[in-house]
């Protein structure tokens, strides 16, 4: 019996062992290649600030709090997944830009209805496109000016009209973008 403890004690001693020795590796691993966020963002400790100005709706169309919208969700986004605090200007990184294109398209044409009918459109794109610039006062490496990004939604007009799904589809559209202005800014990608 005395021979069982000892063989469990020395094996738990031994996990306990091999717990924190990856422990530790983990902790050093995350402190020494500066700072590190489980979204990607490779931020410098010396960057605190970021300012994000309006981006304005230079689109001919699309809804009028669109830019509101957009720039809204940008900023969230940013508090959500950095620890930067977010000012109204001149901050450490700074973001601006515009909505460009707020467009509607055909994608899969069909024919409905015979042979003297008109040709349907099956599927509709709604496309968002967005320029943005993109500084960080303390490292010029990855600044970019008036980048484009842009992304789609495809809906069925048969099944959902796009004045009742319009907020639906811009926030689905939105939340790609801004992930692709969140990953060319800070992320480096």
């Amino acid at each position: 019996m005395e021979y069982q403890k000892e063989l469990f004690t020395e094996k738990l001693n031994n996990i306990i062992l091999k717990t924190f020795n990856i422990f530790f590796f983990l902790i050093l691993i995350n402190f020494s290649c500066g700072v590190y966020s489980f979204t990607g963002a490779s931020i410098s400790p010396e960057i605190k600030t970021v300012s994000i100005e309006t981006y304005f709706n230079n689109s001919p169309l699309g809804p009028s709090n669109m830019s509101i919208l957009f720039t809204e969700k940008l900023k969230d986004y940013f508090q959500k997944n950095t620890s930067l605090i977010l000012v109204e200007s001149d901050g450490d990184l700074q973001l601006e830009g515009s909505i460009d294109n707020f467009s509607t398209s055909p994608v899969a044409p069909t024919a409905d209805g015979g042979k003297n009918s008109q040709y349907f459109t099956g599927l509709t794109r709604l496309t968002i496109r967005v320029s943005s610039s993109y500084f960080n006062t303390r490292d010029d490496q990855f600044n970019y000016d008036n980048k484009s990004f842009s992304f789609y939604k495809d809906f069925d007009q048969n099944t959902e009209e796009l004045s009742s799904n319009e907020q639906e589809f811009m926030d689905e559209i939105f939340d790609q973008i801004i992930l692709d202005i969140f990953n060319s800014s800070v992320a480096n990608w």
